[in-house]
């Protein structure tokens, strides 16, 4: 993309120059503060798919779930960053720090991490953001021992789930189709 001089740099990031960095108690600042900016998603906290105890509780709740995960030393997923400021967000932990994901889930099965959301603040979409998260998402997770990695995307037409990546993202990594979660969500898995 040509810079122009009313663009700002957010539109205008170099995939080349971003550092993917794992949540922890140490960078969980950096997480709340992409989290917290005007069209994030603070209404969820990306605990829509974890362990909550409770099917609707408030904002704050979920914020205050989540950073309790990260306190722990959990693992909840990676962030990208530019120029020290936080662009992005893939939730990819152990799948067992989820709620059930697909009806087809084999319990008993170890070794398997789940990439179950992409945050990219819509200035930055189109970009090749979330293309990037995911192989940083997929180096993560067998960098952490895991043995197969487990994806939920749609299909680019579907009116929802959107914020579980695409399906066309996934298989041109080498992802199969391993059945459905539900209308809509894609079970793709990547071995090791």
């Amino acid at each position: 993309m040509p810079k122009h001089s009313n663009a700002s740099p957010a539109e205008t990031f170099d995939l080349a120059n971003i550092r993917f960095i794992e949540v922890t108690p140490a960078t969980r600042g950096s997480f709340e503060t992409l989290f917290e900016q005007q069209g994030a998603p603070k209404y969820c906290w990306c605990m829509a798919w974890r362990h909550s105890g409770r099917e609707h509780i408030q904002n704050d709740e979920k914020k205050r779930q989540m950073m309790a995960l990260i306190d722990a030393g959990t693992p909840v997923g990676i962030l990208a960053e530019i120029d020290g400021k936080t662009i992005g967000w893939c939730s990819v932990a152990p799948r067992e720090t989820y709620r059930r994901l697909s009806r087809w889930q084999d319990d008993s099965e170890t070794g398997v991490w789940s990439i179950a959301c992409f945050y990219v603040p819509r200035a930055l979409r189109g970009g090749g953001l979330a293309s990037a998260l995911l192989d940083a998402a997929i180096d993560h997770a067998f960098a952490k021992g895991a043995r197969i990695i487990e994806a939920y995307p749609v299909a680019e037409a579907s009116p929802s789930y959107r914020f579980m990546g695409f399906r066309d993202m996934f298989a041109s990594r080498g992802f199969h189709e391993a059945g459905m979660a539900g209308s809509r969500r894609h079970v793709m898995r990547l071995a090791h």
